[in-house]
């Protein structure tokens, strides 16, 4: 319990640091809100009794201030293009990132697990040649494409899949899943060859380790020692990576949302840069900035479970 005390209450300054390095880039972004809001034909006293409404002509200090209090309070303010609340057009927009990160990060996990465990334990064989090729092919083919070429072939050519679209989990859970197959299958096998090298790495250092030997002299079976032994503490540097991944696929989905035409958190924030909503950038870069955060907290608490040496030396 204290090490999950001293884990949030760590979160606290993490926020802050955070939430001013996404305040201060926003403010350095060339372009005058006010203008995005009356547009360039504006006489420029319309713009600049406009700039006083906002607090754009207040001193930093006091607009961060204003902002962070507001922000606190659940209030991320309207955007700039259709004064819409942006924490609702965020709120929009988390259930397919959600959906496509998760169910990447499943399909990831599944095979990297598989194909690793396999790679490592039949070290120098034809399953390991396969696993090592698969891995390095995984890093090295980008999912942008690789999703295009699932278009091409599941989509256009064989028409088993919808090319693009996304239809909400509640409005029609079978059309849904059936959209999601292909940018969930893209995104997962590109994720999965990092994973699939790490494990192998580490759970090979495992087998090499006195330990493992030691079990083999008592007699004891390859796969009990492989999964009951290596595999455990092979997961150390695993959960880590693991949790590294999902935390960049929750703000890095936007090239597949944009492949897939999926109205996801990533695709909010470009469709706001290009329009200049300063205010919807500003409120999405925090929530995802806050998800990693709550990610890697997660990860932490995952990583002291399976290494409980990390609860004793912090």
């Amino acid at each position: 319990m204290a090490y999950l005390v001293r884990r949030l209450l760590l979160t606290i300054p993490i926020l802050l640091i955070v939430s001013v390095m996404v305040f201060s880039m926003i403010n350095m972004i060339p372009g005058d809100p006010a203008t995005v809001i009356l547009g360039q034909e504006a006489p420029e006293e319309a713009r600049e009794a406009m700039r006083e409404e906002l607090g754009l002509n207040d001193p930093i200090v006091v607009q961060y201030a204003s902002w962070l209090g507001d922000t606190v309070r659940g209030d991320l303010g309207d955007s700039l293009v259709d004064g819409a609340p942006v924490l609702s057009l965020i709120l929009q927009r988390i259930p397919p990132t959600f959906q496509l990160a998760l169910g990447a990060f499943m399909i990831s996990l599944l095979i990297s697990v598989t194909v690793g465990i396999l790679s490592a334990s039949r070290r120098g064989t034809w399953v390991d040649y396969l696993g090592t090729v698969f891995a390095l092919g995984g890093v090295s083919i980008p999912h942008f494409w690789l999703g295009m070429m699932f278009i091409v072939v599941f989509a256009v050519g064989l028409g088993w899949f919808p090319a693009s679209g996304y239809v909400p989990f509640f409005q029609d859970p079978v059309a849904n899943l059936y959209a999601m197959v292909l940018p969930v299958i893209a995104t997962g096998l590109r994720q999965s060859g990092e994973l699939t090298r790490m494990l192998r790495s580490s759970l090979l250092e495992e087998l090499g380790s006195d330990y493992v030997r030691t079990a083999f002299s008592k007699g004891l079976s390859r796969r009990f020692v492989v999964i009951r032994h290596a595999v455990r503490n092979a997961l150390i540097p695993f959960v880590t990576a693991s949790g590294l991944q999902v935390a960049g696929l929750l703000g890095g989905l936007v090239v597949t949302e944009t492949v897939f035409q999926i109205p996801g958190l990533g695709r909010l924030v470009v469709e706001s840069i290009l329009s200049r909503d300063y205010t919807t950038v500003q409120g999405s870069i925090l929530v995802i900035a806050l998800t990693v955060i709550l990610v890697n907290l997660l990860v932490d608490i995952l990583y002291a479970l399976v290494d409980p040496r990390t609860r004793v030396q912090q």
